[in-house]
C-alpha cells in the first residue's frame, strides 16, 4: 500500500490539505487484470453503473487529459475501457458553474456517485462531517483546483471491509465484529486510503478531472513501520463525535486505540 502515515493528521480535522504537485510528476496507477480491484470494477462495469454525465456534456477533452496524465496514450493504444485501464476513478469538475457533469466511478467510499452528478460543490459536500471550514472555503478550493495546475490530498479511514466498491445501494455497511477482543477485532480491519488528485483538462476549459485511487491494506500489516501504530491513535482519538458517526468509526474506536496503544 503506497501511503504515508505523515498524511494522518494529529489532530484530526475535516480539511482540504491539498499539496501542490508538478505537472508530470506523478502518474495514474495500472489496474493489475488479475487483482481484486479489477474484478470488482469489472462488475460494475457489466452492470452499466459505472459513468454518468449530464445530458450534453462533451468529455472526450477530459478524456484526453487523463491520456495525457497518465504518460501514456493508453486510451487510444488499448481497446479497453477507462475503467479497465487504471485503478483510479474519475470525476469531471466545472469550475465554471462548480458542478460535477461526469463521473467514472467504479470504487466509491459509502456514497452514490448518481446522487452528486449535477451538484454543485457545496452540495456534494453537504453531507460531510464538521464541513463548516470546507463550505465557507468552497469558492476559493473550486478556483483553486479548476486554476490549471496540479494538486494531491489524502484521506483515510479503518473499515471491517476488505471491498474496495463500497457503493452503499449495491453492499450495505459491513458491521463491527465487537464480540472480538481488541487484538481479534484489528484483525478483522483494513486501513482504507485515498489518494485524490485534481488536474486540468485545458483546451479552453476551465474543467479539473477529480482522480480517486482507492488501496487496502490489513491494519495489522499497515501499522508496522516506526511510529504508524502512535499516529493512527492520536489521530482517531482525536475525532469528533460527528466524524466518528460519518465515519462510521463510533462503536468501533474504543477497541482500535486500545490495541493502537498496545501496539505502539
Amino acid at each position: 500500500m503506497d501511503f504515508d502515515f505523515s498524511q494522518i493528521a494529529v489532530p484530526f480535522r475535516m480539511q482540504p490539505g491539498l499539496r501542490r504537485l508538478a505537472l508530470g510528476t506523478h502518474s495514474l496507477s495500472a489496474l493489475q487484470p488479475e487483482s481484486t480491484m479489477h474484478a470488482e470494477k469489472l462488475a460494475v462495469l457489466q452492470a452499466g453503473q459505472s459513468r454518468l454525465q449530464i445530458p450534453g456534456f462533451d468529455a472526450q477533452p477530459a478524456l484526453c487529459a487523463i491520456a495525457r496524465y497518465s504518460g501514456l496514450d493508453v486510451l487510444a493504444a488499448q481497446a479497453l475501457p477507462l475503467e479497465l485501464i487504471f485503478e483510479e476513478d474519475f470525476a469531471v469538475l466545472d469550475g465554471a458553474n462548480g458542478t460535477l457533469p461526469w463521473l467514472c466511478v467504479c470504487l466509491p467510499s459509502h456514497w452514490a456517485p448518481e446522487g452528486k452528478l449535477g451538484l454543485d460543490f457545496a452540495s456534494v459536500h453537504a453531507p460531510v462531517a464538521d464541513n463548516q471550514a470546507l463550505l465557507a472555503a468552497a469558492d476559493r478550493l473550486l478556483a483553486l483546483v479548476t486554476a490549471g495546475e496540479c494538486w494531491e490530498r489524502w484521506v483515510w479511514t479503518i473499515t471491517p471491509s476488505g471491498r474496495y466498491d463500497q457503493h452503499p445501494l449495491r453492499h450495505p455497511r459491513t458491521p463491527w465484529p465487537l464480540d472480538l477482543d481488541p487484538q481479534a477485532l484489528a484483525a478483522q480491519c483494513w486501513l482504507r486510503a485515498e489518494r485524490q488528485v485534481f488536474f486540468p483538462v485545458g483546451q479552453g476549459t476551465r474543467q479539473a478531472v477529480f482522480a480517486i485511487r482507492v488501496m487496502l491494506q490489513p491494519l495489522v500489516d499497515a501499522v508496522r513501520a516506526p511510529g504508524a501504530a502512535r499516529r493512527l491513535h492520536d489521530s482517531l482519538a482525536s475525532m469528533s463525535q460527528a466524524v466518528l458517526d460519518y465515519k462510521n468509526l463510533s462503536a468501533a474506536q474504543a477497541p482500535l486505540l486500545r490495541w493502537l496503544r498496545a501496539v505502539a
